[in-house]
């Protein structure tokens, strides 16, 4: 399933390539604003739907700044690696790209309390060796192309993108996990379409206005818009499967799947170097997925302490929990309780034996 959303940022890749080399169409953000418009579409009116605390109206009474800030984060990460190829290499921006990995699993271990294991930092590494190993094959085909306008603003940009869909996909993750994908999914394409359209205005509304329409560049647009609609909407599902770190490894594929397209669209140079990519990356990914990651127990608080539980002393690994202790406490009243009722009975019971004998 890693594979398939692969692809389909492939799509996007190639998509965006044609209606940049054929079409001179430069217009990042209203191409994500498509994206985001049948989000909107598509999942918000489900929220609109449905009753109680998943109603869009209590989500926007209780949580709307938050979602605010995630769409913001996301349509800026997407703004920002596009920006990049216009300062930098493509491939500085394929070597950078990666930084998002170790910060997913930094903000995975803060955040959701995910405890990675040495065979999880392994195939991260093995991941990356497979991304050197394409930015090689890129080197020694020649391939090497991009601006070389500011060198250190374009990577600037990409370290920023990376780490903006870190905090994105993590965001993802929670939501998917503790409450529901068309959540995530309806509000995310609410205020993005919002941002994207005060964005596009400010600074494509020119570039808009100049583009030469025709039956091409609308299928193009389409095609742009569609994959990057599926993208979102499946990418929830796998994550929810797996892991935001698990599925941004398999991701890191969707590099060489555009240049195996590009040897027979844009006549890139082959290299053996390019199947050696590929087969490390996944090889990695398995290995990530292949052992279950951990997550971390709460503390135990203070408040804990109950009848000399774990008094002025660290709680040992298995301890209980205030509820665990108030269920046992519970279940022992009960016990209680049918235990003396028993014992009235069977005294009343005696009490009757004893009387009908005497008559």
């Amino acid at each position: 399933m890693g594979q398939g959303l692969a692809a389909l940022i492939c799509g996007t890749a190639i998509t965006s390539q044609y209606l940049a080399s054929d079409f001179h169409v430069d217009t990042p953000m209203m191409q994500s604003f498509l994206n985001y418009l049948l989000l909107f579409v598509t999942y918000t009116p489900v929220l609109v739907c449905r009753k109680g605390d998943e109603n869009i109206l209590q989500i926007l009474k209780n949580k709307w700044w938050k979602y605010i800030l995630l769409s913001l984060v996301d349509v800026e990460a997407n703004y920002c690696v596009v920006k990049a190829y216009q300062y930098t290499t493509i491939t500085s921006v394929q070597l950078l790209d990666c930084f998002v990995v170790p910060v997913l699993m930094v903000l995975s271990w803060w955040i959701l309390k995910t405890r990675y294991r040495p065979v999880h930092y392994a195939a991260v590494c093995v991941c990356v060796l497979g991304v050197g190993a394409m930015v090689g094959a890129d080197l020694l085909s020649g391939r090497d192309q991009g601006s070389t306008a500011n060198i250190l603003l374009g990577d600037g940009l990409v370290l920023l993108s990376a780490a903006l869909y870190a905090v994105s996909n993590v965001c993802q993750e929670y939501t998917v996990k503790n409450l529901s994908r068309e959540e995530f999914l309806g509000m995310v394409g609410l205020f993005g379409s919002v941002i994207s359209t005060i964005q596009m205005v400010i600074l494509e509304r020119t570039k808009i206005t100049a583009i030469q329409w025709n039956w091409k560049v609308g299928l193009l647009f389409c095609g742009f818009a569609l994959c990057l609609y599926t993208l979102y909407s499946c990418m929830p599902i796998v994550i929810k499967l797996s892991s935001a770190t698990s599925v941004n490894l398999s991701l890191l594929t969707a590099d060489l799947f555009s240049l195996f397209f590009g040897i027979f669209l844009f006549h890139y140079t082959f290299s053996g170097l390019y199947l050696v990519s590929l087969v490390v990356i996944i090889i990695g990914s398995i290995l990530f997925n292949a052992v279950p990651t951990q997550t971390a127990l709460p503390e135990p608080s203070p408040s804990v302490c109950e009848e000399g539980f774990f008094e002025n002393s660290v709680a040992p690994q298995n301890y209980f929990t205030m509820q665990e202790l108030r269920s046992d406490r519970e279940e022992q009243e009960k016990r209680t309780r049918a235990s003396s009722q028993t014992d009235e009975y069977k005294e009343q019971h005696s009490t009757a034996a004893s009387y009908s004998t005497k008559l």
